[in-house]
C-alpha cells in the first residue's frame, strides 16, 4: 500500500469516526430534549391541577385533565400519561403520584424511566424499578385490577 492510499484510508476513517460520535450525539441530545419537555410540560399540567385544587378542594377529574392535556406546551412529548385521580382521596399524602408518564429513551445518558407527578405539583424523574415501587405501595388492589383489564381490552383489539 503506498501512502496516499494510506493517507485515504485514515482520513475515511477519521470521518466515520467523527460521524459515528455525532450520531450517538444527536441520539442522546434529542433524548435528551424530549425529556426535558415531556417534564415542563407535566409542570404545567401540576400548576393546572394545583390551581384547580385549591378552587374546587379536590383533583380535578380525568376528563378535566383530558381536555386541557392539548392545550399543554410540550403534551406531545409526555406520551400516554396515566392520570391516577380517581384514587386520590382526602387522606391521601403531598408525596403520592397523582400522574405518571413512562419514557423509552434508547440512549446512553438518559436511561428509561418515568416523569411523575406528585400530589403536591413536583415533577420527577424516577427509574422505571423506583416509580413502579413506589406505585406498588400506592396503588390499591383495586386499582391494579382496573389497569390490568384495561391492558387486556388494549391487547384483545
Amino acid at each position: 500500500m503506498n501512502r496516499q492510499q494510506k493517507t485515504i484510508l485514515i482520513e475515511f476513517a477519521v470521518v466515520m469516526v467523527i460521524t459515528a460520535i455525532a450520531v450517538v450525539t444527536m441520539i442522546n441530545f434529542k433524548d435528551w430534549v424530549n425529556r426535558s419537555e415531556a417534564m415542563r410540560a407535566m409542570e404545567q399540567l401540576g400548576q393546572i391541577v394545583i390551581r384547580y385544587r385549591q378552587e374546587h378542594g379536590s383533583v380535578p377529574p380525568e376528563s378535566y385533565v383530558d381536555s386541557i392535556k392539548e392545550d399543554l406546551e410540550g403534551y406531545v412529548r409526555l406520551g400516554k400519561l396515566r392520570y391516577r385521580g380517581l384514587w386520590i382521596d382526602f387522606e391521601s399524602t403531598p408525596d403520592e403520584i397523582l400522574a405518571y408518564t413512562e419514557k423509552n429513551y434508547r440512549s446512553v445518558f438518559v436511561d428509561k424511566g418515568y416523569v411523575v407527578l406528585r400530589l403536591d405539583g413536583r415533577v420527577q424523574w424516577l427509574s422505571k424499578q423506583e416509580c413502579e415501587t413506589l406505585l406498588a405501595r400506592q396503588q390499591s388492589q383495586k386499582e391494579i385490577q382496573m389497569l390490568q383489564e384495561q391492558l387486556e381490552h388494549l391487547q384483545s383489539q
